[in-house]
């Protein structure tokens, strides 16, 4: 771990049990002798705490660790704060599921401590790159953790679109939209959608939303594979694309999404023992009945 000791605290909604957590490990940092950093937007929440305020680029250039204190859509919004740094995330679960936010609040301050001592198991992810061409021209590019994702931007109408996979064709679409998942993102909105789950180590998966045709399933490809969305040009054609839930704006009849591999990685920490296996069953109550107690 580096020797700055700094710690960066990353919240994103004002919910009170967040508002404990964060109050809670600020006091501990403090009692040892670690700097707190938080962004200046919180500050009208946090403004009382032993914390100081920074900009984006000050917390990603300053933090030895992050903290993410929320579900795992806070984890995601700091691992964008974080991409192409090497600063490792540590997430601690104040929301629902916490695929990745996966250290529970009573473990938090004993978790946060084997970080800084450099006891924690490190978990290495890779994002996804997406770049979408306007027919003008322009470029708009961004990185996901999680997931790319194509969607209707219209309700009651259908989104019409072809996939190539490595410039091979591969299908053409209608429904409201597609998601290109990494194996992180297997457990997030594609799995809502019917796909697989998909260790982490493994590949990309590409799940259609709502298909119209019933056999347009979701299929697994290499991570090393682009995939290019290319949006047909009928009436009411209008799609958006996010990462990670992050808009990166309008996908026009024309204009063509390429989804590949990035060379960013993000260095995720879990305590001793961490099991994904073991954090699938709990999640998804694998394995349990009605009468069953909890079984590890």
């Amino acid at each position: 771990m580096s020797t700055r000791r700094c710690c960066a605290l990353v919240t994103r909604f004002a919910d009170p049990r967040v508002a404990e957590s964060v109050e809670l490990l600020a006091t501990h940092l403090r009692a040892r002798g670690v700097a707190a950093v938080a962004l200046a937007d919180e500050a009208s929440r946090l403004g009382a705490l032993p914390v100081e305020f920074v900009t984006e680029a000050e917390l990603a250039a300053r933090a030895s660790l992050i903290v993410a204190i929320g579900g795992d859509g806070t984890l995601l919004h700091a691992a964008g704060l974080v991409a192409g740094h090497d600063t490792p995330l540590l997430g601690i679960n104040r929301g629902r599921l916490g695929f990745l936010t996966d250290v529970m609040p009573d473990d938090m301050l004993a978790s946060v401590d084997a970080a800084l001592d450099g006891e924690c198991s490190v978990d290495t992810r890779a994002l996804l790159a997406a770049e979408f061409t306007a027919p003008s021209g322009n470029s708009v590019r961004g990185l996901a953790l999680n997931d790319v994702v194509v969607q209707k931007s219209q309700s009651g109408h259908l989104v019409d679109f072809e996939t190539w996979i490595d410039d091979r064709f591969v299908n053409t679409h209608g429904g409201d939209g597609l998601i290109v998942a990494s194996a992180t993102g297997s457990t997030a909105y594609a799995l809502s959608v019917g796909g697989p789950i998909v260790a982490p180590d493994l590949e990309v998966v590409v799940a259609p939303i709502c298909p119209h045709t019933l056999s347009d399933r979701p299929i697994v490809v290499s991570a090393r594979s682009t995939i290019e969305v290319r949006l047909i040009d009928r009436p009411d054609s209008l799609a958006e694309v996010a990462c990670d839930g992050r808009s990166l704006g309008a996908l026009l009849p024309g204009a063509r999404l390429r989804i590949g591999p990035s060379s960013t990685r993000i260095r995720l920490l879990h305590p001793a023992g961490y099991d994904y296996y073991r954090l699938l069953r709990s999640k998804l109550n694998w394995g349990r009945r009605s009468f069953d107690g909890e079984r590890d």
